[in-house]
């Protein structure tokens, strides 16, 4: 029997496991292993612990020299603060309050050591002062009773390293407490050739813990925490090797310091870090450099005893870093280095050669730990403490294991967990029976976690946007008279949700398609064939997304083509529908072949999958993607969870029909970009985006659809209607009960992938294996995760219900269809029912536990009925005893173990046969138990054993028997996430200024019909109304298109005019109107648009190696090759990139292009004055302008008043020279910029007249025409001098009496 735990002095039961760890990495010298037992205690301890065995060794580990330094011993934290044991008479005595504030030093006689402190308060009511070491802990002392010596020397400060994060106390203390009582996992490591254990007691190892927060120690605050001293023994041997040096190193240091030493390579994926085949070819690895003090204690070992991270490295195949073959995820470990390493050494670097890319987090007990180049990683991003020695080491409770994980992951590391699947038990058992003779325990890689991977987290929790995994895979193909075409095979997973959307597509040369779908998914992490896509694919990767973290798979052997993907699919398909297969899925997987195909058609398969396969070559792409998507995740343990519970989703841009068929308009990432619907052009958030405007749902995965329907609009007619039915259906009359239907959803969590945590968890694999040895208690999370879950089942069934009564007001076909029973709504009430009777949710809830009531499990129920029949016969037999012994007295009690004891009246002991046994006796009575008790009592032990057997795999069964309805369960998700959409875009109308309205959307009937678009009074669809003040927003009228009107507007006007806001405007108003929501105008009536394109602003592409001006000619470039009559086109300041005759060239053929071929509707703002002339007789296009006010201001110069105002008719100028007014030039150079104006203005005033001359009689008189239009231009712009216009008047009527006299 173990000796009991010292209540105080010496050392916690902690300290020696801890040691364990911390000594991992410490190989023993032979002389510490030789002596074959430990240290004898002292005779003082023995003789103040009279019962403690100097024999026990809770561990057999010797100190290591590098860790035996002296210094004070470590405290332990408890909840008061106590004294230590008293000691011989100090050599001062103290005068309570008068000694506050001074130096003193206490002498610890059990280490024979004196440690410095100061002196900070008194405790009246016990008599104490306490102290405060220098090291940062505090002791309440009585001193009258201890040795002390008072000093006058300057305070040396010291810091004790730590290696948990900030945590509350009690949490810290429970798992100190908590440890105490488990044995380390790392008793089995190679410490030592000697078998018999040794009782190790060292100073250091408790240092190693977090035990409590100093200030200054990290920059998230500290934590104050009492500090209960310890005083303890130390062996000869250690009084031997204690120094006086005490070096402590916080992780601070690591981040402010200049850099001195770098490993030549290092794991994990850095922020913000991305790999490009265009650049390497190679997957890079990223540098963790040393630097600082850090650089100082841990770089001169290792550029020592680690060369095969530096000049010697390669890859496990042995090829050094120039090889083009060479891997950098491997490491070739020599055999020389392999013979230096212990067990437990060997097992870390052969996880760790095979993964050099990621960062391992290795399991020991309680603790998840990181050593060498892992442990810098800890420091630096998880803010680890280092703990002790030459190697560099450190760790984290188990309890912190999703919040660690989930920051490397989000910081764009790659996170290996290598969990123990065997305790040191069941090693030594192993070692017994099969003989081998292994010392270290069994450890498997059970995860691989990165940002894409992630299925739970504080931070994923509170972004409700989804995580997108994107395989993409292509052909290219070229011809001689055509450019280069892409065919695009593309993955999309949400591991979140079990989301798996696949496509294949056509490309244009400049991937447009491929772009608008990374600019609407903008997923955070990409797989890709390595050296296989081409370099215009690789620059739009590097262009439309945001850092995504990059993953090279080998093409055919990793990421599978069709055929393999196919094949593996079934196989995994087999391996799930097969409950009793036992072989491992690498086996399946391995040993189907075509025999499998043959044997599993594609009728087991989901339908999108067998869409894909029957359509042959034209999905082949699209399963290639699926299949490296599937390698990929298969390493991360989670392809068959994946698969068992898949959503599977056709892209939208799939298939092969054309764009009339497509059920979507098309925003592609020009659009989304320029328009700002998702992030905006200041620091790339929602705020003041389209989304954030129309983004007024209370679930989170509502807020995901709503995100979808934004980015693909409607576009047929029928279903634009209907949504809009349902809006409407959602106001008025119906208000109250909306509002009480919002009210019950906002206290949802994320249902969607919650629901998908506990599909993954109906089949026990990767970290929730059974194999795998945890210490917290996951069941009792898993048990609450499902409770949520069936709670907010509940809750949804409920709210529908409640807002079925809107039915009676309204006619929505959408709504009805939503709302009613075994339609949008499953039939998942009596399911749920089932459930709540089946067992107490709140009981379980907090106990962690489910007792299940009778009738729920029928395995659980035979268990109980066993108990009561034998219960049954205990009672019958004891009746039986009472009428053979003639007393109805005797009855059953239970002393200690033993139950059912049979208790008799001494008096009638004679009367007691022999075969009854004798268990214990109290006065007056004697305790038996017949033979037929012991018998039965047998039998309850079993049943009740096999009862709680079943009670441990009740949950995995309730849960299995969840989720057989999960296509109910994912139903109801879609119809309640409908509904939050459809109330948000019914509540988003109330945020605007002025009337709202319902669009009109009108077919068009036949091919000669012109499509329209026509505004009354329209406002701006993102400005809300508690942003500006009341009328602040100049509406205005619009019309493009139809019967009476032109299809494109050309607008001139002054800068800063407006120009670019109202074509906004217009593309976000359509955009809305076929989303299904109201729009901000008094009237607005629309022919569905099919495409919306946008060429606005001046950018550049730096990283394509696109100039300003040719970014906006290739946006142009795809406007004109993709463009249809039905689409919307907005091009603004087209040319103005390169000189003023090319871009005016440009434009205007651009123009010409759009107006005469595509006749689409659109609107062209310009600079370019020519281009109103040109197309001033064109009935398809109208000349408007944003309105001014122009007058004199200082010094002459032209001050501007924008009116904001869409007028008929071009504007001549475009006021320039006022814009650098309002920036503020200085006044000479306005002056200058005035008179050069004029200047070039009176310079073509004079070409005009030249080129008159030459004109025939009819021409001449359209120009005089023309003029005359411009100076009404110039009226309605409110020109203040009335000469220029007089004066102009003169000059035409002049040159028209010419022209009348020659003729």
């Amino acid at each position: 029997m173990a000796p009991s735990k010292r209540t105080s002095n010496g050392r916690s039961p902690l300290v020696n496991q801890q040691k364990q760890i911390t000594t991992f990495f410490s190989k023993k010298s032979p002389s510490e292993s030789s002596s074959p037992t430990g240290p004898t205690p002292s005779p003082s301890l023995s003789k103040q612990y009279p019962k403690l065995n100097p024999n026990i060794c809770p561990s057999p580990i010797t100190p290591s020299p590098l860790q035996t330094k002296c210094k004070k011993p470590v405290m332990m934290i408890g909840s008061d603060l106590s004294c230590s044991p008293s000691t011989p008479d100090s050599s001062k005595r103290s005068c309570a309050e008068e000694v506050i504030d001074k130096r003193i030093r206490v002498y610890w006689p059990l280490d024979n050591v004196w440690y410095e402190g100061c002196v900070i308060s008194f405790d009246r009511i016990s008599g104490k002062h306490l102290v405060r070491y220098d090291d940062g802990d505090n002791e309440l002392l009585n001193l009258s009773e201890e040795k002390i010596e008072w000093i006058d020397e300057p305070v040396k400060k010291f810091r004790r390293l730590r290696r948990v994060s900030v945590v509350d106390d009690e949490e810290e203390i429970k798992t100190l407490e908590d440890m105490a009582d488990v044995e380390d996992d790392s008793e089995d490591e190679d410490w030592g050739k000697s078998a018999e254990k040794e009782e190790v007691e060292d100073e250091d190892c408790l240092e190693d813990m977090d035990l409590e927060e100093e200030d200054g120690g990290r920059g998230k605050g500290g934590v104050s925490k009492k500090v209960e001293s310890r005083k303890r023994k130390l062996n000869a041997r250690g009084k031997s090797e204690l120094s006086a040096n005490k070096k402590s190193m916080g992780s601070g240091d690591l981040k402010n310091s200049v850099s001195k030493f770098s490993f030549g390579v290092n794991e994990g994926e850095p922020k913000g870090s991305t790999k490009h085949i265009a650049d390497s070819g190679k997957v890079s690895i990223p540098d963790c450099t040393l630097v600082g003090d850090i650089a100082e204690r841990f770089g001169a070992r290792e550029a020592e005893k680690l060369r095969l991270l530096g000049i010697d490295r390669k890859d496990a195949n042995r090829r050094s870093p120039g090889d083009v073959n060479y891997d950098p995820r491997t490491l070739y470990l020599p055999q020389d280095f392999l013979k230096s390493l212990t067990g437990g050494q060997r097992q870390w670097w052969e996880f760790k050669s095979k993964h050099m890319d990621k960062v391992l987090f290795f399991k020991m007990g309680k603790f998840y730990e990181l050593f060498e180049m892992d442990a810098h990683i800890g420091a630096k991003e998880l803010d680890l403490q280092y703990m002790k020695g030459e190697q560099p080491h450190c760790g984290f409770p188990e309890k912190n294991f999703s919040v660690n994980i989930e920051k490397l992951a989000q910081k764009g590391y790659r996170v290996l967990v290598v969990e123990q699947t065997e305790t040191p038990e069941q090693l030594e058992l192993r070692r017994r029976e099969k003989g081998c003779k292994d010392k270290v325990v069994k450890r498997e890689i059970c995860a691989v976690v990165t940002k894409g991977t992630l299925m739970e987290g504080e931070m994923l929790s509170r972004n409700p946007d989804a995580s997108y995994l994107m395989a993409v895979t292509e052909s290219c193909q070229s011809s001689a008279n055509q450019q280069a075409s892409h065919i695009f095979g593309v993955c999309v997973v949400d591991v979140a949700t079990s989301k798996i959307v696949l496509g294949q597509f056509v490309d244009d040369s400049d991937c447009s398609s491929l772009c608008c779908l990374l600019s609407e998914l903008r997923p955070v992490e990409i797989v890709k064939p390595a050296k296989l896509l081409s370099p215009e694919t690789e620059k739009v990767l590097l262009r439309h997304t945001r850092n995504p973290l990059v993953n090279e798979l080998l093409p055919f052997s990793e990421f599978w083509d069709a055929e393999k993907t196919i094949r593996e699919v079934k196989a995994i398909y087999r391996l799930i529908g097969d409950k009793s297969c036992l072989s491992v899925l690498d086996e399946a997987i391995t040993c189907a072949g075509d025999s499998l195909v043959e044997n599993v058609g594609v009728d087991c398969l989901p339908a999108v999958l067998s869409e894909l396969v029957n359509a042959g070559e034209d999905g082949s792409y699209a399963l290639s993607a699926l299949g490296g998507t599937l390698f990929y995740l298969k390493q991360a343990f989670l392809e068959e969870t994946l698969l068992r519970f898949a959503k599977f989703e056709l892209l939208p841009c799939s298939g092969f029909g054309e764009i009339t068929q497509k059920p979507y308009m098309v925003l592609d990432a020009a659009a989304m970009e320029n328009l700002e619907i998702f992030e905006n052009g200041r620091n790339g958030n929602s705020s003041g985006t389209l989304y954030a405007q129309l983004n007024h749902c209370v679930t989170a995965f509502g807020k995901r659809l709503l995100r979808t329907w934004v980015a693909r609009p409607l576009y047929h007619l029928e279903s634009i209607k209907e949504r809009q039915d349902a809006v409407a259906g959602l106001k008025g009359v119906n208000s109250q009960f909306v509002l009480e239907f919002r009210k019950e959803l906002s206290r949802l969590p994320d249902m969607e992938r919650l629901l998908a945590r506990i599909f993954a968890s109906s089949e026990a694999n990767g970290r929730n294996a059974t194999k795998v040895v945890l210490y917290e208690d996951a069941s009792k999370k898993q048990l609450q995760e499902f409770i949520s879950v069936l709670r907010g089942c509940e809750l949804m069934i409920h709210a529908c219900s409640s807002l079925g009564a809107i039915l009676e007001n309204t006619d929505s076909r959408l709504l009805h269809h939503l709302l009613t029973p075994d339609k949008g709504i499953p039939d998942v009430h009596s399911i749920v029912r089932h459930f709540k009777d089946g067992f107490d949710w709140e009981e379980a809830n907090s106990s962690g536990r489910v007792i299940p009531l009778e009738g729920v499990d029928v395995e659980y129920d035979a268990s109980c009925q066993i108990i009561r029949d034998i219960e049954s016969n205990l009672k019958k037999h004891l009746k039986e005893q009472r009428k053979l012994l003639g007393d109805a007295s005797i009855n059953y009690v239970t002393v200690g173990k033993d139950s059912y004891l049979l208790e008799v009246p001494e008096s009638l002991c004679h009367s007691i046969s022999q075969e009854y046994e004798l268990r214990s006796s109290k006065k007056g009575f004697f305790r038996y138990w017949t033979p037929v008790i012991k018998n039965l009592i047998g039998k309850l032990s079993q049943a009740e054993s096999e009862k709680e057997s079943k009670l441990k795999t009740i949950l995995q069964r309730l849960i299995g028997k969840f989720c057989e309805h999960h296509n109910k369960w994912r139903q109801l998700i879609s119809t309640i996430s409908e509904l939050d959409v459809l109330i948000s875009l019914s509540i988003a109308s109330e945020y605007y200024e002025g009337p709202m309205c319902r669009p009109i959307i009108s077919p068009v009937s036949s091919p000669d019909e012109v499509p329209c678009l026509i505004a009354k009074n329209l406002g701006h669809p993102v400005l809300r109304s508690d942003t500006l003040g009341k009328g602040t927003f100049v509406t205005n009228d619009v019309s493009l298109g139809g019967s009476a009107e032109a299809n494109f507007i050309l607008l001139t006007g002054p800068n800063m005019g407006g120009k670019s806001t109202l074509l906004r405007q217009v593309c976000l108003a359509v955009i809305l109107a076929q989303i299904g929501a109201d729009v901000p105008a008094e009237r607005f009536e629309l022919s569905p648009v099919d495409r919306i394109f946008v060429r606005m602003g001046a950018k550049d592409q730096i990283m394509a190696g696109h100039s300003t001006f040719l970014t906006e000619l290739l946006e142009t470039a795809s406007m004109l090759s993709a463009a249809t009559r039905n689409s919307l086109v907005t091009l603004d300041e087209l040319g103005r990139g390169t000189s003023t005759s090319d871009g005016q060239a440009i434009a205007g053929s651009v123009l010409e292009h759009f107006v005469c071929k595509v006749q689409c509707r659109g609107m062209f703002s310009t600079h370019y004055h020519r281009l109103a002339i040109d197309y001033q007789k064109n009935p398809k296009v109208s000349l408007c302008h944003m309105a001014c006010q122009v007058g004199k201001g200082v010094e002459g110069l032209e001050e501007v008043t924008f009116l904001y105002r869409l007028t008929r008719g071009a504007c001549p100028k475009s006021y320039g020279v006022n814009v650098a007014r309002l920036a503020g030039l200085p006044d000479a150079v306005l002056h200058k910029a005035t008179a050069k104006s004029q200047e070039f203005e009176g310079m073509y005033g004079k070409r005009s007249e030249d080129e008159l001359s030459v004109l025939s009689w009819e021409d001449k008189a359209s120009v005089i025409i023309q003029n005359l239009i411009k100076i009404s231009a110039n009226q309605i712009c409110h020109y203040s001098a009335e000469h220029m216009v007089l004066g102009s008047l003169n000059k035409l009527q002049l040159k028209a009496r010419v022209l009348l006299g020659q003729n």
